[in-house]
């Protein structure tokens, strides 16, 4: 038992030995090594080589560029701290080396093969050790077989030395369980609403004094947020469109080229059921003509649905001559065939007869025309842009500017929110979001083709207007706030009376088995976390929005289900993350105790020269 666990445990934590002594160590000092630059890092006896530093590091920008389909320079890395995690984690595997080998911890060559013939990468098409193979990937990498089989070794080690300091953790199933009984644990509730009609009296009106109280306790909900008064010159295609001429000629060209759109030959809605030979369609079509069965019926017993029968709109040039004139011989629905087609014969039933139609041009002008002049101002506005941008370069105000284009100037008080008139445009927010006193202005685009450019007047600060201004807010504030505290206070009586919710008389639901994330209509998304706030039997009243209030009585707590799917599956992967938890925490404290004994230093002046050699192509 104790090896089936420490095997378990091992695997779980092998990956991530590494990461948990990085952050162990992340405490080392540093310290000069003199001239030489072959050692970035000793830990104990052991070594961190710059060529295996060098290794390390593109062997990463191999795995980023294959992760995000982009190749990261060093200079990259070194800005993202990726090339300190790096070192790190060799640091960590030289810290364990250094274990192992003053532990007496070995593995022998019998194992080290074994290990490498299991490789994939080592293997032929016969799955058996490729000795050519082998060599030429390690040569790819830029190792050799010592090297390589020295890592093997040392890595097998350090799993022993794993299996070692983790084999007595054990994963906790007290706890993992607690946890999915709170999650899964439900509630069986009654549930009463009250609302205003359940008052006595109707809404009510402020004194002048409850006013005044109500707006000087809301001052921070009345206050207007900060506003920039703004001046734009812009326009926009819809405001060109009275400048735009159409000429006859060009609506009758337009008109032309949708002809497809406007004049619409006849057409039948259709199905369509085919047979593998003519007499079986024969056959069919007098068993429906005679009553016996249906053509959704044929539908049915051949497993389709009429979807995948329907053919839609045909006009007579969507088929063959023969079909179109089986299917265009009648101005009325029913069945018709068997017509013989591609796919061998088929029995038709028309659904409906559509009349040819024909929409005269002036009966659609004003729409060819709308859409003409649109497209035509988009392209005087785009046209624009240079020389509006011109002028702006030139030093020309909004004002001059509306003077020499199409654009008109406004000035506005623009706060975050507003969405009148070009404060809708998403372009503009962000511009006016971002303007600063001073800039200078430049041209911008709308999302419908318009332009703008904009000039920061004055940033006013956020004001509480006088109550003469907002009485009208204030007063629906306060009725609002008024009509919410009286229904709860309605709620409230009813949940603290002695009688039960049902010998009051009122109009109750029950509701079974609700979770802790469960929604109710018309409820706060809050609703079932106060449930579950309750003890079984309690009764409490809850406010809900728009002037409605909640009473709510548990009648049961159902416990969770431990044989329920979904919550053996929660217990496994609770008892596995705890598991994880508790080995970082002892591999925390044992890479700090490593650290310790070992010591550790770390060359600069070897990881500089290493990684000035990386960024040339080096090493």
């Amino acid at each position: 038992m104790t090896k089936s666990t420490t095997k378990k445990v091992s695997n779980i934590a092998m990956w991530g030995v590494l990461a948990l002594l990085m952050f162990a160590l992340a405490g080392f000092g540093v310290t000069g090594f003199g001239g030489s630059v072959r050692v970035v890092a000793e830990v104990g006896d052991q070594e961190v080589t710059t060529n295996a530093y060098a290794r390390a590091i593109r062997q990463e920008q191999r795995n980023l560029q294959q992760q995000t389909g982009q190749a990261l320079s060093l200079s990259d890395m070194q800005s993202f701290g990726i090339d300190r995690g790096v070192l790190a984690r060799l640091i960590a595997s030289a810290a364990l080396d250094n274990e192992t080998a003053r532990l007496g911890i070995s593995v022998g060559d019998a194992e080290v093969a074994r290990q490498i013939a299991s490789i994939p990468a080592f293997q032929g098409v016969d799955g058996t050790f490729d000795r050519d193979g082998y060599t030429f990937a390690l040569r790819s990498a830029g190792l050799n077989e010592r090297e390589f089989e020295r890592q093997v070794r040392s890595e097998t080690a350090r799993d022993i030395l794993q299996g070692a300091v983790l084999g007595g953790i054990s994963p906790s199933s007290t706890f993992a369980e607690l946890i999915a009984n709170w999650e899964f644990e439900t509630r069986d509730i009654t549930l009463v609403t009250v609302t205003m009609a359940d008052l006595d009296a109707g809404p009510l009106a402020p004194s002048a004094d409850e006013l005044q109280s109500h707006y000087d306790d809301n001052a921070a909900v009345f206050t207007a947020p900060e506003a920039r008064r703004i001046k734009i010159a812009w326009a926009t295609p819809e405001q060109l469109l009275s400048t735009i001429d159409v000429p006859q000629a060009t609506l009758q060209e337009l008109y032309e080229q949708r002809s497809d759109e406007f004049s619409q030959p006849p057409r039948v809605l259709a199905e369509r059921l085919g047979f593998a030979d003519r007499a079986a369609a024969d056959a069919a079509l007098a068993e429906m003509t005679a009553g016996t069965t249906t053509f959704d019926a044929l539908v049915t017993d051949r497993g389709l649905t009429l979807d995948d029968v329907d053919q839609g709109e045909l006009a007579a040039s969507d088929v063959s001559d023969a079909i179109a004139a089986a299917l265009f011989a009648s101005d009325e629905p029913g069945l018709v065939g068997p017509v013989d087609t591609d796919l061998g014969p088929a029995i038709y039933r028309v659904n409906a007869v559509l009349s040819a139609t024909e929409v005269p041009l002036e009966d659609v002008a004003d729409v060819l025309r709308a859409e003409y002049a649109r497209d035509q101002a988009r392209r005087v506005l785009s046209d624009a842009i240079p020389e509006i941008d011109d002028l702006l370069a030139a030093g020309a105000t909004l004002d001059e500017l509306a003077a020499e284009t199409d654009l008109k100037v406004e000035t506005i008080e623009w706060r975050q929110g507003d969405s009148d008139g070009i404060a809708g445009y998403d372009a503009f927010q962000l511009a006016a979001a971002a303007v600063q006193d001073g800039d200078f202005p430049e041209v911008l685009e709308l999302s419908d083709g318009g332009v703008f450019a904009i000039e920061l007047l004055e940033v006013i600060p956020p004001a509480l207007p006088p109550l003469s201004d907002i009485e009208a807010d204030v007063t629906a504030s306060w009725v609002a706030a008024s009509n919410a505290a009286r229904v709860l206070e309605k709620a409230t009586a009813l949940a603290d009376s002695e009688a039960t919710l049902e010998d009051q008389g009122l109009e109750t639901e029950t509701i079974a088995g609700l979770a802790r994330d469960g929604v109710l209509e018309g409820a706060p998304r809050a609703l079932a976390t106060q449930v579950f706030a309750l003890e079984e039997g309690e009764v409490a009243a809850i406010a809900g929005p728009n002037a409605t209030a909640f009473v709510v009585r548990v009648d049961r707590i159902v416990p969770a289900d431990r044989s329920a799917p979904e919550v053996i599956q929660t217990v496994d992967a609770l008892e596995q993350a705890i598991l994880r938890g508790r080995a970082q925490d002892v591999f925390e404290a044992y890479g700090q105790a490593v650290q310790a004994d070992a010591g550790l230093t770390v060359n600069q002046q070897a990881i500089n020269a290493a990684n000035a050699s990386i960024g040339q192509g080096g090493l």
